[in-house]
């Protein structure tokens, strides 16, 4: 005979197996949900030389026909290559330019370097912006090249994601790290060919870090968030550089740190209490003896830090529950958009990332330094009012400086594993 049982639930055994534990925050800080992607692109590397593509809307059902996907007709290498390329031609045209004489003669000066707003020079900027929205249209039409039926569908579809919408959130999450927001679609009839840069259009990540498993204790939200300057003092008085570090001061816990053995030590240590970690130094590429130099960034005492030794400095506390690093982190130093110039090499940002780091944002290549600080200045101030996301913010400022002072160089910026990245803090 049947009988059916009385139980009492005492407990939520499933549940909690299966999610994850709520997020500790203090009083009155608000709880603020991520919004779903809106098209994830996974680019994949199956061996030295062969790569393979596919691409979802998350917010769709998976097509009959399946995940659009293809193997590539373009090797690695020559991806690389081509990517490389096209930060040298944004650096040799925009940032190296130097207007010249009827005769050809230079000048003087770097007119990119020189100056932020090209209102004054609107005709030239706009044919220079141009000329390099074509490049990032050829590098991508490189990407998706191909007749086979796979590659076709593949391509049909991601361009007319990518040219027929506007504002997505786009995670690339890719075994190869390459200047996303350059690359560039064309845009809609009519539109200035600035329009179809990727990073004018849309929010733009790219993600592919190895994080090391997430033991640490989660940040609380504070009235006043925490912050450091991370520095050349060299570099105190370029451009804007003294109003950022006034923002910070006035809205912020800031910590100023102008030499490594300081900046190491803290590392070091289990807790970082940094909510946001601002770089203003110097980037370039050090030769190790390989094939391949690795990117560091120098403060005062020119020490060159890379990926290598923040990872040496922090190993200890990688899987302590007591540890706490969870910093947004802007490089704002040469090249330190760039996660890596071949697979597998550590580069400082994806090393920060995989140690618990909220996100990284850095110029793809040699930015001048009036811009740069600029650039901090407007990213900063909007961060650390806590409305916007880092994803939100640098499309924005792709807009602001190409709409507002014809000036492209906000598509240097590239955001590294944080288009969510926000501050939070209590009201």
């Amino acid at each position: 005979m049947v009988k059916e049982l009385t139980v009492d639930v005492l407990h939520n055994p499933s549940l909690d197996f299966t999610a994850l534990p709520p997020r500790q925050r203090r009083p009155g800080s608000p709880v603020r949900a991520k919004q779903p992607l809106d098209l994830v692109v996974m680019l994949r590397q199956h061996s030295p030389e062969r790569l393979h593509l596919s691409a979802l809307l998350t917010n769709s059902r998976t097509p009959q026909r399946g995940t659009p996907n293809a193997y590539l007709n373009i090797s690695a290498s020559e991806l690389l290559q081509a990517a490389a390329r096209l930060r040298t031609v944004w650096s040799s045209r925009l940032v190296h330019y130097q207007p010249r004489d009827a005769d050809g003669m230079p000048l003087g000066g770097h007119l990119f370097s020189d100056e932020v707003d090209l209102s004054a020079h609107t005709a030239l900027s706009h044919g220079l912006t141009e000329d390099l929205a074509d490049e990032g249209q050829h590098l991508l039409e490189r990407l998706l090249e191909g007749a086979d039926h796979r590659m076709t569908e593949l391509r049909a579809f991601l361009l007319d994601t990518l040219a027929g919408q506007e504002g997505l959130r786009v995670s690339f999450d890719s075994d190869l790290h390459l200047p996303w927001p350059m690359l560039a679609v064309e845009p809609p009839d009519g539109a200035p060919l600035l329009h179809g840069f990727l990073g004018y259009r849309h929010q733009i990540e790219q993600t592919g870090a190895q994080a090391f498993p997430s033991t640490q204790r989660e940040a609380l939200a504070r009235p006043l968030p925490v912050t450091s300057l991370n520095t050349d003092v060299a570099l105190d008085t370029v451009g804007r550089a003294p109003e950022v570090r006034k923002l910070l001061e006035e809205r912020s816990q800031l910590t100023v740190r102008t030499d490594s053995e300081e900046l190491l030590g803290d590392l070091a240590a289990p807790v970082l209490h940094d909510d946001v970690m601002y770089f203003w130094c110097h980037g370039a590429f050090v030769e190790n003896g390989s094939p391949h130099p690795h990117l560091a960034v120098k403060l005062t005492d020119s020490q060159p830090i890379d990926a290598d030794l923040v990872l040496r400095k922090r190993r200890r506390h990688t899987s302590s529950g007591d540890a706490l690093f969870r910093p947004f982190v802007l490089l704002n130093a040469c090249y330190t958009g760039q996660t890596a110039p071949e697979p597998g090499i550590k580069h400082l940002g994806a090393a920060l990332v995989n140690l618990g780091a909220d996100g990284v944002i850095g110029p793809q290549f040699d930015i001048p330094q009036l811009f740069a600080s600029e650039y901090a200045l407007e990213f900063l101030g909007r961060y650390l009012s806590g409305d916007s996301t880092a994803g939100e913010i640098a499309m924005g400022l792709v807009r602001w400086y190409a709409n507002r002072f014809h000036n492209p160089l906000g598509l240097a910026y590239s955001v590294y594993c944080g288009i969510d990245s926000r501050l939070e803090k209590t009201r």
